[in-house]
């Protein structure tokens, strides 16, 4: 990235973790006179959930939900934020962040740093409802609770936040947190998603239990795969996040080993994982949402990633290296798009 388009994203003269740590304040600043704007392209519903675009904001952007009115300003039709766990957890030791320019990668080893359940239970109850677009919270263990042990934290959440938020993303596939990955193995899995399902299925609710959705690892094999979305079938969660960071590594990274790289590099990834899901679905794929994310960097990766087969895609180093402007471009680009397409 030059010096002039530098110039038009001033965050990127910062240091990553300067950037990173003012991003929050530098957000609510500039959207501090802005209005709630309602960018509507290719609008949907599933269940009980009104989406006026497809495009929304990726968990680990906002992790602690302080920006949640902040964005609404900016135009995305659903917002994630998260990672959220049971207590306060500040992040792992040493270096978290990274970046690229010109290559557009970013590199994270966090670990789910975030104010923990109830503050930010108490952030989120002061926000209007019905909420002015869907809400969903990412949810995972803190570091320190056992593999045998973590869905007491995921269902801790689920039974705070479950007349709160308007749908749940079941983090276990983040590279940050050690071990965490593993409860993807037969060990753990169909029980731990047992817990789960029991936890969102006892609730008493006024109108529809908020959807559970499993965020999936870049990094598993078409085997691994097949057996995550069948048993997620069949205990009946109501669809999928694709997908986290990657720990891939092409022999020439800048980067360390530990953490997850998201950007430019996990594109192919992303999309090839999302192909093969839709593959592996076939007629299970039906009332279930999935949503894109990873190395969605341009209107165009936008409009792919729903041709695939996505109902929702999300954007987070794209906002590091674009700014919240990026909602706009693709609602100006939509237009054309669909119209060459004769779906306006």
């Amino acid at each position: 990235m030059n010096f002039s388009a530098k110039l038009s994203r001033p965050w990127l003269f910062l240091s990553p973790q300067k950037a990173h740590d003012w991003a929050p304040k530098a957000l609510k600043l500039m959207s501090k006179f802005r209005r709630y704007r309602t960018l509507t392209w290719k609008p949907m519903t599933w269940r009980h959930l009104e989406f006026h675009n497809r495009l929304g904001v990726a968990g680990g952007v906002d992790k602690n939900g302080i920006n949640i009115v902040d964005w609404w300003t900016w135009g995305p039709g659903f917002i994630e934020i998260g990672t959220v766990t049971p207590k306060p957890q500040l992040p792992n030791e040493g270096q978290i962040i990274g970046r690229n320019f010109n290559k557009k990668i970013v590199w994270n080893k966090m670990g789910f740093p975030n104010d923990g359940a109830d503050i930010i239970y108490k952030r989120l109850n002061q926000i209007r409802t019905p909420h002015f677009t869907p809400i969903f919270l990412n949810i995972g263990k803190n570091r320190n609770t056992s593999l045998e042990e973590a869905h007491k934290d995921y269902v801790t959440l689920i039974e705070r936040f479950r007349n709160t938020v308007d749908a749940f993303v079941i983090n276990i596939s983040s590279p940050n947190t050690e071990g965490l990955r593993e409860l993807f193995n037969t060990t753990y899995f169909e029980n731990f998603l047992g817990h789960i399902k029991n936890a969102i299925d006892s609730g008493k609710y006024d109108l529809n239990p908020p959807p559970c959705l499993l965020k999936l690892s870049p990094d598993m094999s078409i085997e691994d795969l097949r057996f995550c979305l069948e048993t997620s079938v069949k205990m009946g969660l109501d669809g999928w996040v694709m997908t986290n960071t990657t720990t891939q590594r092409d022999g020439k990274s800048e980067f360390p080993n530990k953490g997850g790289l998201s950007g430019q590099v996990l594109s192919k990834i992303s999309r090839q994982r999302l192909r093969d899901s839709m593959d592996l679905l076939g007629s299970n794929r039906k009332d279930k949402l999935i949503v894109s994310v990873g190395g969605v960097m341009e209107p165009e990766d936008v409009f792919e990633r729903i041709e695939i087969g996505a109902d929702l895609v999300q954007v987070y180093s794209t906002i590091i290296f674009e700014g919240p402007w990026f909602f706009e471009k693709v609602f100006n680009e939509s237009s054309l798009y669909y119209a060459l397409k004769g779906e306006l």
